[in-house]
């Protein structure tokens, strides 16, 4: 997709919009300090560098994908707060901790449990949960996935997008491949 902005002078600039992809944030969540040892020193810490992340990544017309576990604890009110604090325009793939005031947050574009669609020309399957097949894994399909928080030893063409493998800020399908090369060297 592209997306027409006006620039000084008048002149119409072309943007491409960019589609992410994120999961695990858990926003409230005391357990992501604990177990998954994520540099803030509190809650409030944790919170609002997610959210500076994503938004210095993001811009408002890009595209994000949230494979799920969005926040957990927080009041529903809170849940709106940061959701609309967030730039782009946002999916959810519907992770075990996601409650119905996630669920029913005003904000996101699409709720569900599954998606799969083209990206740059790159088949991807999206759930929350990492799959052992999926739908076009033979002819060259991703399968986009959050929930093992990195530590479960992916198979080929197979990727944890969540906070703790990937980084704070959601993150294109470029990034995503060349992510394993990165830990390599």
């Amino acid at each position: 997709r592209r997306c027409a902005s006006r620039r000084g002078g008048g002149l119409t600039v072309e943007r491409r919009v960019t589609t992410f992809f994120t999961g695990d944030t858990h926003f409230g969540d005391q357990r992501a300090l604990r177990f998954d040892h994520r540099p803030y020193p509190d809650l409030a810490a944790h919170d609002a560098g997610l959210i500076a992340a994503w938004n210095a990544a993001v811009t408002p017309t890009d595209i994000v994908w949230h494979l799920g576990d969005f926040a957990l604890g927080p009041s529903g009110a809170r849940i709106r707060e940061i959701l609309d604090g967030l730039n782009g325009e946002k999916h959810l793939i519907i992770g075990n901790n996601d409650g119905p005031e996630t669920l029913t947050a005003p904000g996101w574009a699409s709720v569900r449990h599954y998606a799969e669609f083209a990206v740059e020309g790159r088949m991807v399957v999206l759930c929350h949960y990492a799959f052992r097949t999926w739908n076009g894994m033979s002819r060259g399909a991703l399968n986009l996935h959050g929930h093992s928080h990195g530590k479960l030893k992916p198979m080929p063409k197979q990727y944890d997008v969540g906070v703790d493998p990937m980084g704070p800020a959601p993150v294109a399908l470029p990034a995503i491949l060349t992510s394993r090369l990165r830990r390599k060297s």
